[in-house]
């Protein structure tokens, strides 16, 4: 959530940020709540004040036999105006909880403006868009041919957009969680862990997933306080919420596996069809927890931690800057990264590389001690895909297809799938 100094203190600065993102949210309801907060918190404390004044002053007359019968009387009455004030208080807070918990996060200056993807700015491309001389298949096609993506029996099993992976497809899914596990591990450094795939209210909230925009997007327990697990990105960011760290403890770098589950909408046609939107996914995340003052750096390098992969399973692939009206809620900058589909004669999104600065950890309670012995401050955290394997599925089978049907295995993976090819089962 956003600091509540800066609302109080910088409201044209953060409607204007807002405005950024194409969001009216005016904060008269907030000033107005924040000022009656701070009024009946004031008057709280000179009736507290007074009350300890007159009980020494009971105190007193009790030891010298005086009557302190009207003074007694008089404090009963202060008390009980504490406390009515204590709930009026306690609903000006939640008032502005609903306020602040629904205000997403500003963007960063250098973010592009933009109301939606066709404003977003190209940073980068690596490898060429592959090329066939033959009639090329779409990732659906290839994968019933072979018998490895059985979309049929998926949804007879559960519903559409449920699939079923049979033989080197199970194993080609299963071969990518372990190459990009064992990269983020082994050469990015990265502690690997594997939390709850259900996730809390609270840790939903924390993470900003709750929000209006986004919770009819998620799959809830009926009768408990659960969640499926829309992202790692959940369960990991909150594995130090109301935690004080060190300075020395920062940064944190871990990446998880885990399966994740979205309503996902989609569009009819190929989003429907392929692997590309799927109600239930597999993701490999990287989360950060660092020192304000990285964040930046921290950013960069994780975004290259992402493409990394695509370099390494040779894949095209292009990364670009999300503009204001194409980030999400608690995003402050975004970088997508979108790998070549041949299918779809484009690019589409594998990665979202993403810094919140200290909004998740405010909304978290996650602070550390400076070493310098300082008030204590929110780290700021930082996630990302490393990455979707679906999409990187999907994207191999495409890329890598032959003309007899078969999908030639990238060198990457040779070691985990101990074929160097794909071919009818």
């Amino acid at each position: 959530m956003l600091d509540i100094k800066r609302l109080r203190n910088e409201p044209d600065e953060i409607l204007k940020a807002l405005q950024r993102r194409g969001i009216e949210a005016p904060l008269d309801g907030f000033a107005e709540l924040d000022r009656k907060r701070r009024e009946i918190i004031v008057e709280v404390e000179d009736k507290k004040a007074l009350r300890n004044q007159v009980s020494d002053e009971i105190a007193s007359s009790k030891k010298t036999g005086e009557d302190a019968s009207e003074k007694i009387a008089a404090m009963k009455k202060v008390g009980e105006e504490i406390k009515a004030l204590d709930l009026v208080l306690r609903d000006i807070e939640t008032g502005l909880d609903e306020i602040v918990l629904d205000l997403p996060n500003t963007p960063l200056p250098e973010v592009p403006e933009g109301a939606d993807e066709s404003a977003n700015v190209m940073v980068r491309t690596w490898g060429e868009p592959t090329k066939f001389d033959f009639e090329a298949k779409a990732h659906w096609d290839l994968g019933a041919d072979l018998g490895i993506i059985d979309q049929e029996r998926g949804a007879k099993v559960a519903e559409s957009r449920f699939t079923l992976l049979r033989g080197p497809g199970a194993k080609l899914e299963r071969s990518l969680i372990n190459f990009f596990l064992n990269l983020h591990t082994e050469e990015h450094g990265y502690t690997e862990l594997f939390p709850p795939i259900l996730v809390n209210s609270a840790s939903m909230r924390g993470t900003g997933q709750l929000s209006k925009f986004a919770q009819a997007e998620m799959y809830k327990l009926r009768d408990d306080d659960l969640y499926l697990n829309p992202t790692a990105e959940v369960p990991v960011t909150n594995i130090y919420r109301d935690e004080m760290l060190t300075e020395e403890e920062l940064p944190i770098h871990v990446t998880a596996y885990l399966p994740s589950f979205r309503r996902e909408a989609g569009a009819a046609g190929r989003d429907t069809r392929g692997l590309i939107r799927q109600h239930q996914f597999n993701k490999v995340e990287l989360v950060k927890f660092v020192l304000p003052e990285t964040s930046s750096d921290e950013l960069e390098k994780l975004t290259a931690d992402a493409e990394e992969i695509l370099k390494r399973l040779e894949l095209p692939y292009r990364t670009v800057a999300l503009c204001t009206g194409d980030m999400g809620f608690a995003s402050a900058k975004t970088y997508d990264i979108e790998v070549w589909l041949p299918s779809y004669d484009d690019y589409k999104e594998i990665s979202s590389c993403s810094t919140y600065l200290d909004f998740q950890a405010r909304r978290l309670n996650i602070r550390y001690r400076p070493a310098d012995g300082g008030k204590p401050r929110f780290v700021h955290t930082l996630n990302g895909s490393g990455l979707a394997v679906g999409r990187t599925f999907a994207a191999i089978i495409e890329n890598y297809q032959n003309e007899d049907g078969s999908i030639t295995v990238p060198e990457a993976l040779r070691h985990y799938m101990g074929v160097d090819e794909i071919r009818s089962i």
